[in-house]
């Protein structure tokens, strides 16, 4: 084993720094073994230098991470600060400065992986970053190493705890979408402010991640249809049990039938109860992955926390310190094709629509012309008589695979009818 160590350079102590710290420190002699070489921490970069931070000397810890990144001596950074900036300048110039880099950062990778990318291999550095996506489940080498000699066609998943802490409370104790969210956020799962979670953004970042490394492409965070979950209701989760199904908040990266093209796509769907994703229960996330040969795969885990982000995290750490000592570098960038990405009007897949309606005679056959008239074959329809009286009836239709673009001109044309009152809701059915 060599003695000299390895030294890393920690930017952010937050939650998840302080965990890769505590572990840096408490399995020394495990993480140099797995290595071959001790690993040192040689400094931490932290806004509020005068917090105590049980664990870490003092001396390690300074305000300037700029100066930090720049000492010459650092062989790996680990930044864990979040955001765009400064954590974009701080990474390149780690490259710069003869660094690898670990990250855990998804909003960065997701809006600037590829110049970071370019970056690294300019410099002949490593950028790993298992952490950006679903916490501790190990998902970005298995797609970038372990299935690289597969095509991957489909991958669908719940890469957000808290979103599904929320409609799994909703589905198994009939919570209303606000008594859920409070839950969350008193149990620690949701933020202050929740809206990344609930409206997409961060499930989003994680879709644009994994949709570029299972398709080797490269696919923008505006590439991404988002759509939020703030909306779902507990009658959509009765109309779903009826079907047999539940409702997640799905991330889903596809691969065009004919390999021209892929999307990526952040929304609520109903999903069967038989599905392996229906099973994921709470604060935890899931990826189901399709390919030509290995078939279907699932990675399950806590996707979320300090301990689980910097399992992950140290896992990068040890793979790029071997890399040092071999005098090599990992994959890299595996973004060799330029496939374009199709809209969502092209995305085909079957729906659940719920109609108030007038409760009288021909209104069934209004509704079924206008989907007819747009090419969206009927799978099932069912109507109820409302109980106040009102003269208004629910109905609900469950589609046949169509596209997007079909679909939403059916429903204009639905809002136009007279004996149409309102469209209560549209979900998309996936997993079947």
């Amino acid at each position: 084993m060599r003695t000299r160590p390895l030294k890393v350079a920690l930017l952010g102590c937050g939650v998840v720094g302080s965990e890769v710290a505590r572990i840096m420190t408490t399995h020394a002699d495990d993480l140099a073994a797995r290595i071959g070489a001790p690993v040192e921490l040689s400094g931490v970069a932290v806004r509020r230098p005068s917090k105590v931070r049980e664990g870490i000397d003092p001396a390690l810890v300074t305000t300037d991470a700029t100066a930090l990144v720049k000492r010459g001596d650092i062989d790996v950074v680990v930044e864990v600060i979040g955001g765009i900036e400064p954590a974009r300048s701080l990474i390149t110039t780690a490259f710069e400065h003869g660094a690898s880099v670990v990250s855990a950062n998804k909003a960065l990778l997701a809006q600037d992986g590829a110049a970071l990318h370019a970056a690294a291999e300019e410099h002949g550095r490593d950028l790993y970053y298992e952490a950006a996506v679903a916490g501790a489940i190990p998902l970005i080498r298995p797609l970038r190493e372990s299935l690289a000699g597969d095509k991957i066609n489909r991958v669908m998943g719940i890469v957000n705890g808290t979103t599904n802490f929320i409609l799994d409370k909703m589905d198994s104790t009939g919570a209303g979408y606000q008594e859920a969210l409070d839950e969350a956020t008193a149990l620690g799962y949701a933020e202050a402010d929740p809206t990344a979670d609930v409206e997409g953004f961060d499930a989003a970042a994680k879709a644009a991640i994994l949709a570029g490394i299972a398709f080797h492409t490269r696919v923008r965070l505006d590439d991404v249809y988002r759509e939020g979950m703030n909306e779902v209701t507990s009658a959509d989760f009765a109309s779903a049990k009826a079907m047999g199904c539940t409702i997640k908040l799905l991330a889903i990266c596809e691969r065009a039938a004919d390999g021209g093209s892929v999307t990526a796509r952040v929304h609520p769907a109903m999903i069967p109860l038989s599905h392996p994703l229906a099973s994921v229960r709470g604060a935890y996330n899931a990826v189901f992955v399709e390919s030509d040969a290995a078939g279907q795969l699932m990675f399950y885990g806590p996707g979320a926390g300090g301990a689980p982000t910097a399992s992950a995290v140290l896992g990068d750490l040890v793979a790029v310190c071997r890399n040092k000592l071999g005098g090599a570098t990992g994959p890299g960038d595996s973004a060799y094709t330029q496939l374009p990405v199709s809209s969502m009007g092209e995305v085909v897949t079957r729906y659940h629509i719920s109609l108030d309606v007038a409760d009288k005679p021909g209104v069934l056959a209004q509704v079924a012309t206008v989907f007819a008239e747009h090419g969206v074959s009927i799978d099932t329809v069912r109507q109820q008589g409302r109980q106040d009286g009102g003269g208004e009836a629910s109905l609900v239709v469950v589609t046949h695979r169509a596209s997007d673009a079909s679909l939403n001109g059916t429903v204009e044309a639905l809002r136009s009818l007279d004996t149409v009152r309102g469209v209560a809701s549209i979900m998309r059915v996936e997993g079947e």
